[in-house]
């Protein structure tokens, strides 16, 4: 057993050191260029990993992300930006409505969930007659009435 530890830790660190040499930004690496890193940690596996590990590059306070210059991944319900354009699609659709019923679309108030729930129940029922309308038009074309369930079924080929 500890033969096998002495073989997959090092080649664990190894293998470790390498990807995050690879992908750490050039900015952040220290002392010699990017490539001649990788292939110290590739010839000399453990002294070139430990190395890089400990003076390769410059590590980051936590909580600050070193990859891609972003500030790190961030929740849907905790990001602004998409909160936002929620707020910008919802307001586009409610304008949509309000010009087809008359009303003022230029307030920009939500006057709660109710109107959301209208909303919903007008699309579903926009479906519902699509889909009646569908129905009936497949039905005529087999060569149905289109009336019902009562109608015969169309004829096997």
């Amino acid at each position: 057993m500890l033969r096998v530890l002495m073989i997959l830790v090092p080649l664990g660190l190894s293998i470790y050191a390498f990807i995050d040499c690879i992908t750490t930004d050039e900015k952040d690496i220290r002392y010699i260029p990017k490539p001649l890193w990788a292939i110290l940690v590739l010839l000399f596996p453990l002294v070139g990993s430990i190395s890089w590990l400990i003076v390769g590059h410059q590590r980051k306070p936590r909580g600050i992300s070193g990859r891609g210059g972003r500030g790190g991944w961030v929740a849907p319900d905790d990001n602004p930006e998409f909160l936002k354009s929620l707020k910008d699609d919802s307001k586009d659709q409610g304008k949509d409505k309000d010009r087809g019923e008359g009303k003022d679309s230029g307030s920009g108030s939500d006057d709660g969930p109710t109107d959301a729930v209208t909303g919903d129940d007008a699309h579903l029922k926009n479906w519902e007659d699509d889909l009646r309308r569908r129905e009936e038009e497949l039905k005529r074309r087999e060569g149905g009435s289109g009336d019902g369930p009562d109608d015969p079924a169309p004829p096997k080929s």
